[in-house]
């Protein structure tokens, strides 16, 4: 005896989409029904009920979240494709808390959309919806390639989780973001965020900054200190570059994750914590437990969940987007009006590989809100190091005759501190993000096209405070 075909009810408002879907999952051996408003759906409920709800969000009357909410009031627990052309991670987030099976940004392939119908179908029992507590809105986290609406669903399904997480990415790639909206779109949402890059602490010291230590533990310690571990208590901890930990520390952190409890550094008594770890790292940690450099008991400790944050040439679509929100940032923070790009510059740094990701499109920005003269940034106001024209008649980098024009202007304003003391900070820190982009994050790298020792190297990131 044949099985009944398949039953899917489609609900949007938009009668084209309506037609390619039912067509398509026709084609598939499926029988449709579609609906202009969710009010009609609900009616239909009465009398029949489909197999799979594919369901805009963004409708007139009933929305695609409310549509769930009253399933859910219902006790229906139909598998919901949520398709919607607002593809961020807001709405990503709030698909998945409202119940949804899936979440599928318009334009959508056809061919994804009905396997992801046969998949919501073989889906076993429903959940029910637990009620959503809103997130912060994290504006940074933008993008509409197909590798960041990745980051915004699993972002979305982990959104009622508290599993441990492991971001890795290229440097400049936005992981503490990634952090923050995982925390923010947590159960853990109202307690602690406590972030640490393990770099940024001498090796010595920076026990004592994750565990704290008792009074007279060491040379120094003349009182209680209390570590990252214990601020982050019923919160979440972010420990960026976790690859660089020594073996030591990964013991221990290892130990905490295996058994939730620790001792502060001269303590006698062992201290009982509730923290979800979120780690980061540039680096291979495969390659890194295959050389022996990293526990391996620890790496599947902290991967869990695993989240790549992908470079800004692998998603070309975003760079509008992205240099559109930070120049109004920039203008935001030097209070003037946002310049904007004229399709020549766009064009060049669209193009351009940005080896420093998101971290140096920000400070592109913020440099070209500075220094380009008029309200529309042209092609000739892109330096070099953008992927602007290059060099002057005269042989000289681009960046000089800016660095020039921002000496000047420095001298003009009256400002009191000193050009060097303003300029080599900010020289310095430029250097040190292309050289650890151009190293893909290996610091011994880094340092040799620097010209530095790695000690070097550790001490300026240090001393600089650099976020990378």
């Amino acid at each position: 005896m044949n099985e009944a075909p398949l039953e899917v009810w489609v609900i949007d408002d938009d009668a084209a989409v309506r037609w390619v879907l039912d067509k398509a999952l026709q084609a598939a051996g499926m029988r449709t029904r579609s609906f202009e408003r969710a009010e009609a759906f609900l009616a239909a409920l009465e009398v029949d009920q489909p197999d799979v709800v594919v369901t805009d969000v963004r409708m007139p009357g009933t929305d695609g979240m409310e549509l769930m909410q009253r399933l859910a009031a219902r006790g229906l627990t139909l598998p919901v494709i949520v398709i919607t052309a607002h593809t961020d991670l807001d709405s990503a987030v709030a698909a998945y808390r409202g119940g949804a099976f899936e979440y599928l940004p318009k334009p959508f392939d056809v061919d994804e959309a009905v396997a992801l119908v046969w998949r919501a179908a073989r889906a076993a029992t429903r959940t029910r919806p637990g009620t959503a507590t809103p997130g912060a809105v994290i504006p940074q986290m933008i993008g509409k390639a197909p590798a960041m609406q990745e980051v915004f669903r699993t972002i979305g399904r982990l959104s009622r989780a508290s599993m441990n997480v492991l971001i890795t990415g290229e440097s400049g790639t936005g992981k503490e973001l990634v952090a923050r909206a995982l925390h923010q779109h947590s159960p853990r949402a109202t307690r602690p965020f406590v972030a640490l890059n393990t770099t940024a602490i001498a090796a010595d010291l920076l026990e004592s900054e994750l565990f704290g230590h008792e009074r007279g533990a060491f040379t120094g310690a003349d009182s209680r200190r209390i570590g990252r571990f214990e601020q982050a208590h019923t919160g979440t901890l972010f420990l960026d570059e976790i690859g660089d930990m020594s073996p030591a520390l990964q013991t221990r952190l290892l130990r905490v994750l295996a058994e939730g409890e620790f001792y502060r550094v001269g303590g006698q008594q062992p201290i009982r914590v509730d923290v979800r770890v979120i780690a980061a790292t540039n680096q291979d940690l495969d390659a890194a437990v295959r050389d022996g450099r990293f526990r391996e008991d620890l790496f599947h400790r902290l991967n869990v969940i695993h989240i790549v944050t992908p470079p800004l040439r692998e998603r070309r679509e975003d760079i509008p987007l992205l240099l559109e929100h930070y120049l109004r940032e920039a203008a935001r923070e030097l209070g003037t009006a946002p310049k904007v790009l004229a399709g020549d510059a766009l064009a060049l740094l669209t193009r351009f590989e940005w080896p420093g990701n998101v971290r140096q499109l920000v400070n592109a920005c913020r440099r070209l809100t500075v220094t380009a003269p008029g309200p529309e940034i042209q092609a000739a106001d892109v330096p070099a190091e953008f992927g602007g024209r290059g060099e002057t008649l005269a042989g000289t980098p681009d960046w000089s005759t800016g660095l020039t024009r921002w000496a000047e202007q420095h001298l003009e304003r009256g400002a009191r501190e000193p050009l060097l003391t303003r300029a080599q900070p900010e020289f310095e820190k430029a250097l040190i993000r292309t050289a650890l982009a151009r190293a893909h994050g290996q610091r011994q790298e880094a340092a040799r096209l620097l010209g530095w020792g790695r000690n070097t190297l550790a001490r300026k990131i240090r001393e600089l405070q650099l976020d990378l």
